[in-house]
């Protein structure tokens, strides 16, 4: 579980509303401006033909409508769609941009072509535009790229105008120096917040309770904790907690973590899926199997519908226990629970089945899979043909990597094991057929340069089944391959 990713997503939450786990969908079989939009799949695919159409045909377009399509694709985090349609608002004049409308697109040039281009929208803007809104959200593009001195330079021009007088601007500084590995300077941001009354929000606390955290601070994590209880205008959450537990965990600290966790767990709401599965894995870092299955109990009955990202964690979870019988169990209530196939998720299983020398079985689910013509990966098959390598059962792996070898495709970031394909490539030389070694080196050359152990495997199993070699050679040479003593050796085998 990643504890950073749980740091910030309040954060975004809270700025852009809570996401839902379902996606909107259209009440009425009415086609809308959003039902068009919606569905052009790709983040990068152009809407601004779909608007023009609209307009075309003569439909109206409301401008709340428009308001909201940004909205759910900010959400989606289709933020180049999302300015298209900011800017294709804009341009065609339908409505005054507001400081708010200014500062969204000006976040969304940020986000699409970077703080340069943001930097540029907003000098361009009127003054009257340029109010706290855009300020801030020009901070927010250096701070998410990374530019301290752009960064802290806004700032002060930011506090010269009165423009810092809220939490979220001292927040994003806070942000900047997490990002940096500056957790140092983070409670001194702090304390310049209070001491320009400024009133820090729950956002504010977990961020400096983390920067404790990471110092192995743990007094003051505990003290910065304590203060936020404090605060008559906080109400505390499940996922604060949860990033205190997080560092119990890991200083030893089990007690402490586990009142940590009981605190979260009685700030979750019933629909949160997102705690609840923070919470899983929390318990699986304890080696806690029991409240882990609780857990995943109680998340079925609050949430209703539970989506792929929480079998994720509680298979996760369960392999991190070694407990490969309930997880085999949760496999199953995903495979009936109609939601859509991701292989991330038998992909977990598969893993568990590998580290505990279970590779026959992993095998078999990668099989069964693909008779039911579902995607299965070549770094799977690899994986598992790694595993019988390392068993010496060097024909399964021959056979698992050939799988592996028949899903690749270029540009896809995968590429063979070389010490799994080098025992492949010695054995097929020294027992497999001429035609297995001729097919297994002409598909790992696809993959990866070819090379002199290539070579060696197709001249010995030549050879030993009698077969001449003189254009295997002078392919060799054309691959600017040269002999060696070894290959030399090889080549004696035919006198022998």
């Amino acid at each position: 579980m990643n504890f950073t990713k749980l740091l910030f997503n309040s954060k975004s939450q809270a700025q852009y509303g809570v996401l839902s786990r379902f996606y909107y969908t259209n009440r009425v079989n009415k086609a809308t401006l959003y039902s068009r939009i919606s569905p052009l799949g790709s983040p990068n695919k152009s809407v601004e033909a779909e608007l023009e159409d609209w307009l075309k045909h003569g439909k109206n377009v409301r401008v709340a409508e428009l308001q909201r399509i940004i909205h759910d694709l900010r959400k989606r985090k289709r933020f180049t769609q999302a300015l298209q349609v900011s800017e294709w608002m804009n341009k065609k004049g339908l409505c005054a941009f507001s400081p708010i409308e200014h500062a969204v697109q000006l976040d969304l040039i940020g986000k699409v072509r970077g703080f340069d281009s943001a930097e540029s929208y907003f000098n361009n803007l009127k003054d009257q535009d340029k109010t706290d809104k855009t300020y801030g959200a020009l901070l927010n593009c250096y701070v998410r790229q990374r530019q301290t001195d752009k960064s802290l330079s806004h700032l002060q021009k930011m506090k010269e105008l009165g423009f810092a007088s809220k939490a979220l601007t001292y927040n994003d500084i806070m942000c900047l120096y997490t990002n940096t590995g500056q957790h140092e300077k983070v409670p001194d941001v702090m304390r310049e917040m209070k001491e320009n009354n400024v009133s820090p929000d729950n956002f504010s606390y977990r961020i400096c309770i983390n920067s404790f955290g990471v110092m192995s601070n743990l007094e003051g994590m505990e003290g910065s904790l304590a203060e936020m209880e404090n605060q008559p205008n906080i109400n505390m959450d499940w996922n604060t907690y949860a990033v205190v537990a997080n560092f119990y965990i890991k200083a030893g600290l089990t007690e402490k973590a586990i009142d940590a966790l009981k605190k979260s767990e009685q700030k979750l709401d019933n629909k949160d899926g997102t705690g609840y599965n923070h919470l899983i894995s929390l318990y699986a870092s304890l080696g806690d199997k029991a409240e882990v299955l609780r857990l995943w109990g109680l998340e079925k009955v609050a949430c209703k519908r539970y989506i792929n990202k929480d079998f994720i964690t509680m298979l996760q979870s369960l392999v991190k226990l070694d407990e490969l019988e309930e997880a085999e169990k949760v496999l199953k209530e995903w495979e009936s629970s109609g939601n859509c196939y991701d292989l991330r998720i038998p992909n977990i299983v598969i893993v568990g089945y590998i580290r505990k020398g279970l590779h026959e079985k992993a095998e078999s689910m990668l099989e069964n899979l693909m008779e039911k013509g579902k995607h299965t990966t070549p770094n799977s098959w690899g994986s598992v043909a790694a595993s019988y390598l390392d068993k010496g059962q060097v024909k399964k792996a021959f056979e698992c990597m050939k799988a592996a070898l028949s899903l690749f495709v270029q540009d896809k970031g995968w590429k063979p094991n070389l010490r799994v394909v080098t025992g492949i490539l010695d054995w097929l030389g020294d027992e497999g057929s001429v035609r297995d070694a001729e097919e297994f080196v002409e598909s790992v050359r696809r993959t990866i340069p070819v090379d002199r152990k290539m070579y060696h495997a197709l001249l010995k199993a030549n050879i030993r089944h009698g077969e001449r070699v003189d254009k295997l050679l002078d392919r060799m040479k054309a691959d600017k391959i040269q002999e060696d003593e070894e290959t030399k050796t090889i080549l004696a085998m035919k006198s022998s």
